[in-house]
């Protein structure tokens, strides 16, 4: 319908085009000098030493648990309420995972279960990948001082968190390795795409190796040499998961604009919270609006209080011209996650619940304030006609 409000956009201007039509006509579509100045710019917004551009996200997590040392007989521990990527990294390099419960207030790795699974597989967790959802930062002090005590490394996914912050410190900017997102629907837009920063030279010199088949040199520096560089040496079995120049082109520009459309996320976000706050829902929790970087804005439904399940009401919203989601269905949910590691709905009682009554309402920059109040008026008419008399 004409008048649909879609679930996400990208907010893609004038100077994202220019600076794509610019890239196209200096003759670099490949990884280059834009996707170098992406990288500098990228680090010194967070103040990293290294920031290493890459096609998705999920190809920064595999390349930062494989720079890590992750192989066979390895345990990473995750949370099963994320997208199946987080996981499948794991398996890439035929480590374990081990999957734990959410904290029923924030949806993000429960500390308490993490602190158990260290200790029940003591001597063998190489890693640990806390998932920052919906742009709500984990509770990074302490995952990452228990990471330590065990010996292994925390790999943060980082897809819905920029920018987020965490006792006022932008996340990316601390800790041993975070990744990324620039996916088409994030809250910095590059369509495909993602970045790895550390403080670790040696790990960020591996990663840019494995990036581009393990070859001793990227595409940009073998063909803009001024000497001789046709030759280069395979120096590991790497992968093809090198950013285009592109795709970079769009990210230089997302970054200068990235605070000023995190301002108006947080602008949305406030209205929902208003708007919402006297209907039978159970809204997302944050440490402070500003510091939550609003990439996605869910409710829950509290089933006891209305008489519609979470599908139809999904369907309903639709059919009122508001694109919804769901995030996540629980990996314990999905067959080859439930049938290869044993997972049970039982055994995540927190991660099923929510699933199972969260929907993910719209919310991007290019959102009008008329848009956002005819979410809050669908959502609001449905709970009012499927209200329970108390």
């Amino acid at each position: 319908m004409a008048d649909f409000i879609p679930f996400a956009l990208p907010t893609i201007g004038d100077e994202e085009i220019d600076e794509v039509v610019r890239t196209i006509r200096s003759g670099w579509l490949t990884t280059g000098p834009q996707a170098r100045r992406f990288e500098a710019e990228f680090a010194a917004y967070l103040g990293r030493r290294h920031a290493v551009a890459v096609n998705s996200a999920t190809a920064g997590l595999h390349l930062a648990l494989e720079a890590i040392g992750v192989g066979p007989g390895d345990v990473v521990i995750t949370t099963v309420f994320t997208f199946t990527a987080t996981a499948e990294v794991i398996r890439y390099l035929n480590a374990t995972p081990v999957f734990i419960d959410i904290n029923p207030k924030t949806k993000n790795m429960d500390v308490q279960a993490l602190k158990a699974a260290l200790h029940r597989h003591a001597g063998r967790v190489k890693a640990v990948i806390p998932v920052h959802f919906a742009g709500l930062a984990c509770e990074m002090g302490e995952i990452l001082e228990c990471a330590k005590k065990s010996g292994a490394v925390v790999v943060e996914d980082a897809a819905h968190a920029l920018p987020t912050r965490s006792a006022g410190r932008l996340i990316g900017s601390f800790g041993d390795i975070t990744v990324f997102s620039f996916y088409a629907t994030k809250t910095l837009a590059t369509g495909e795409g993602g970045m790895i920063v550390t403080d670790d030279d040696r790990w960020a010199e591996r990663m840019r190796v494995m990036r581009l088949h393990g070859i001793s040199k990227d595409a940009f520096g073998r063909y803009s040499d001024q000497k001789p560089s046709w030759h280069y040496e395979v120096v590991a079995p790497g992968y093809k998961y090198n950013l285009t120049d592109v795709a970079a082109a769009l990210g230089i520009q997302q970054l200068r604009k990235v605070e000023a459309m995190h301002e108006r996320r947080v602008e949305i976000a406030a209205a929902y919270l208003a708007g919402l706050a006297s209907l039978p829902l159970e809204l997302p929790y944050s440490d402070g609006l500003a510091s939550h970087a609003w990439h996605l804005f869910t409710i829950e439904l509290l089933l006891d209080r209305i008489d519609i399940g979470r599908d139809e009401f999904i369907g309903e919203l639709m059919k009122a011209g508001v694109g919804v989601s769901v995030h996540f269905i629980p990996l314990n949910r999905h067959p080859y996650w439930r049938q290869s590691c044993g997972l049970d709905d039982q055994d995540f009682p927190v991660a099923t619940d929510k699933f199972l009554r969260t929907v993910s309402l719209p919310i991007y920059p290019r959102m009008t304030k008329a848009h956002v109040e005819r979410v809050i008026g669908a959502v609001a008419g449905l709970c009012e006609r499927h209200a329970v008399a108390a």
